[in-house]
């Protein structure tokens, strides 16, 4: 390969993993997770990379060099902080506090304390040994989840307590990021009053940047969004991210930490939900390169040659992990089978002991030759979770939340089911929600105007900036559960795109869409709409109730003549099966037209 092509080498290999090795995997059903490490530890340097010293050609399809990746990796655990920052509201927090703060802090503080004895006892350093039973503790949101709601288990007593002490341990990689950091930087050896001190610069850094962020953020988004460009809003948001990052890089800190912040930051503001859709796409590619640079450092050749001591740490640590969860589960209130099934789910390894260890093994906090073992024992266990799920799911599908007799188990956000989500919030959007409101229904909406959103937002409303088209928005605000959708915006082309969406998304939702005329009516009953409301000819039958009321006609036969007839338009305007001609003659007819038969 020629210097030039040479520097896009690693860069096409991580693509090519992304478009075809990934793929695979899902197809078996298996996490991207693996499917990145797995690509990494085949073209690393100690697989494809090793045997290209003998077979030249094989240089250009192996990743020789792992430092050209492994800066722009970075990015991606930025980018996942980022994301794990937006999910985390207050209100969430606040309902489900009994469960991420004492379930989820016992959990994670138990098992890093008696993890790290167990690491001191085979010759780890204080500093190696902390970082090695806080890596180890943590599970793995990235697999966990997505098995849960596959196997329909969310909601059982078991997904809930487990969402929840998933809940903590994001909240927790932050500040053990941070702690990793600061013990590189102290030489990884220290742990107590240094450490302390070192603390006190970098806290009044991320104060100022807080206290910046709270007054440029919501501006800044707010600028953009009045622009009506997708371009720009990337733009601001990828700034907001690596500048973030950058920003705490500079001041000697992780870049993590400072995507972090501006992630909580924008947690609570209109412009959430646009955020997430803009970012996600970034975070799954850099995060997977992550991973890639992460496989691409392992050594799996010593570890085969002498695999007891892997294989020992994995099973130690799990067995560990169920031995501190099962107690702590049974004092939160959780039967004897909900625990123990709660403490098979967590016990396994997850990504963020993979990031933890490799941050502490390039800070020289943690040994390499320990690291690679601890790394290795947390991905065996991590293979094992989709097989661990589905055993415990074949007894616990059928305990649906019957012992959620505590506070705080459920955890009502965003994506509450008992919501109607409204698309457009002008006039018409608003007279919907105060109906919505007035028989005591929770509904959130979403608006392309800032302005409009902003001002609603203010007056207490959960309303959200972003483009609804986008069936990635209309999922991050809770379609699958959703209690109804209604489409009140004025562009048709808009409303057909999101009511499509919404179908392939949701068939058995109920959809209520605005039509702007007859023929738009029919157009959306073809796209399956539970109702279309024609703008025109609902004026024509208020119109007439008023008229026929002013001049003396009976009001309760008023009523039920103008239902009778908005009935008829309702059947007029559904489609059937016939030909052009005959479809063309019942739009006709319903907007009171001519045909040309």
């Amino acid at each position: 390969m020629t210097p030039e092509t040479e520097n896009y080498k690693e860069l096409l290999l991580f693509l090519a993993t992304a478009g075809v090795i990934v793929p695979l995997f899902g197809r078996l059903k298996l996490s991207p997770v693996f499917g990145f490490l797995a690509a990494g530890i085949m073209l690393g340097p100690f697989g494809l990379g090793a045997l290209a010293r003998d077979v030249p050609w094989l240089s250009a399809i192996s990743i020789t060099e792992v430092g050209q990746i492994t800066h722009l990796a970075e990015f991606g655990v930025a980018f996942l902080l980022f994301m794990i920052a937006l999910e985390l509201s207050w209100n969430r927090l606040l309902l489900m506090r009994r469960l991420v703060f004492w379930l989820g802090g016992l959990q994670l503080f138990a098992t890093t304390a008696l993890l790290a004895s167990v690491a001191g006892l085979l010759g780890q350093t204080p500093a190696s040994a902390v970082v090695l039973g806080s890596a180890l503790a943590m599970s793995s949101t990235a697999i966990i989840l997505p098995s849960l709601v596959e196997r329909k288990l969310l909601n059982t007593t078991v997904g809930r307590a487990g969402f929840a002490v998933l809940l903590f341990q994001d909240l927790a990689v932050a500040p053990l990021l941070f702690m990793v950091m600061m013990l590189g930087a102290r030489g990884g050896s220290e742990l107590g009053a240094g450490l302390l001190y070192a603390l006190a610069p970098a806290a009044l850094a991320l104060i100022a940047m807080a206290g910046l962020g709270r007054l440029v953020l919501r501006p800044l988004f707010k600028l953009v969004a009045a622009t009506k460009s997708g371009e720009l809003f990337v733009a601001a948001c990828l700034l907001v991210v690596i500048g973030s990052g950058l920003v705490t890089a500079l001041s000697g800190q992780s870049m993590a930490l400072g995507a972090f912040i501006a992630g909580l930051l924008l947690a609570e503001t209109e412009y959430r939900r646009q955020i997430e859709v803009t970012i996600q796409p970034f975070q799954g590619l850099l995060l997977g390169l992550f991973f890639v640079s992460v496989g691409a450092r392992l050594d799996l050749s010593e570890i085969i040659a002498n695999p007891i001591p892997t294989l020992g740490v994995a099973i130690g640590f799990f067995a560990i992990k169920a031995a501190i969860l099962f107690p702590i589960a049974r004092l939160m209130g959780l039967s004897n089978r909900g625990a123990g099934e709660l403490a098979i789910i967590l016990g396994p390894g997850g990504e963020f002991a993979l990031i933890l260890i490799g941050a502490a093994v390039v800070g020289n906090v943690v040994p390499a030759e320990a690291g690679a073992t601890a790394t290795v024992a947390a991905i065996l266990t991590m293979i094992g979770i989709p097989m661990l799920i589905r055993i415990v799911g074949r007894g616990a599908a059928y305990a649906r939340m019957d012992e959620a007799q505590f506070a705080g188990l459920t955890p009502q956000h965003d994506d509450d089911p008992e919501r109607v989500i409204v698309v457009g919030y002008g006039r018409v959007g608003q007279l919907v929600a105060e109906m919505l409101s007035r028989h005591e229904l929770k509904f959130l909406a979403i608006d392309a105007d800032p302005a409009l959103v902003a001002r609603q937002r203010a007056r207490g409303d959960t309303i959200f900036y972003g483009d609804a088209t986008r069936i990635e928005l209309l999922r991050r605000c809770g379609i699958q559960s959703a209690r109804a959708l209604v489409v009140t915006i004025d562009n048709p082309d808009a409303v057909e795109s999101i009511v499509r969406a919404a179908r392939s998304e949701r068939p058995d939702l109920t959809i209520v869409a605005r039509a702007r005329d007859a023929v738009h009516a029919t157009e959306l009953y073809e796209l399956k709409v539970t109702d279309a409301v024609p703008e025109n000819i609902e004026a024509s039958l208020q119109l007439s109730q008023a008229v026929l009321v002013d001049i003396g006609i009976p009001m309760g036969l008023v009523i039920a003549s103008i239902h009778e007839k908005r009935d008829e338009f309702r059947r007029l305007l559904q489609p059937i099966d016939g030909t052009g001609r005959e479809r063309h003659a019942i739009r006709a007819s319903a907007v009171g037209k001519p045909t040309d038969a």
